[in-house]
């Protein structure tokens, strides 16, 4: 018996020793050129700006939209409190959107980028102009004729749209397909 724990005294510090003699240090990661050539050069300030600003903008889109989506949900019934409680808040929302499209707008300066993405930031700029140009007369218009107005609004923010599609692609942004859910 004396003999086994002596040889598990012996033994013992040796195996842990023997262990941490065979361990292999971990490799050095190895960085690939091509990785660093393929990354984005980081956002001037001018271009952060026009970001901040489309940002801004896309509130008072989504407030169009959310205000069309009523109206477009509604239409075809025949007159309810329903309906003209849409129209009313298609024509707040277009009010209201002024405000956040018109601030956005001002700082979306399309010099901010170089040769075709500028061209696309410019394109959206145009488009977002439209939409605050339409913003008086949808105030007017939503409530005598909701379903005229909000048909001509969903153009224009179609248009937008795909102005909003080709510039995320240009500036390398991930664009999601909208036949998938």
């Amino acid at each position: 018996m004396r003999g086994i724990e002596l040889l598990a005294l012996v033994v013992w510090p040796l195996s842990g020793s023997l262990r941490a003699q065979d361990t292999v240090p971990p490799p050095t990661p190895v960085i690939q050129v091509s990785q660093a050539e393929s990354t984005p050069p980081p956002p001037t300030p001018a271009q952060t700006q026009y970001m901040d600003g489309l940002r801004t903008a896309a509130r008072g889109v989504a407030q169009l939209r959310s205000g069309v989506e009523r109206v477009v949900r509604l239409a075809g019934r025949p007159d309810s409190p329903q309906r003209s409680q849409a129209a009313s808040r298609l024509a707040g929302m277009c009010g209201a959107s002024r405000g956040f499209m018109a601030s956005g707008r001002a700082k979306m300066q399309p010099n901010a980028f170089e040769d075709s993405t500028r061209i696309k930031a410019r394109r959206l700029a145009v488009r977002v102009d439209s939409l605050i140009r339409f913003i008086p007369s949808c105030e007017t218009r939503a409530r005598r004729a909701p379903d005229q107005t909000a048909a001509e609004l969903l153009g224009r923010l179609r248009d937008y749209e795909a102005a909003l599609r080709d510039f995320r692609v240009a500036i390398g942004l991930t664009v999601r397909d909208p036949a998938t859910p």
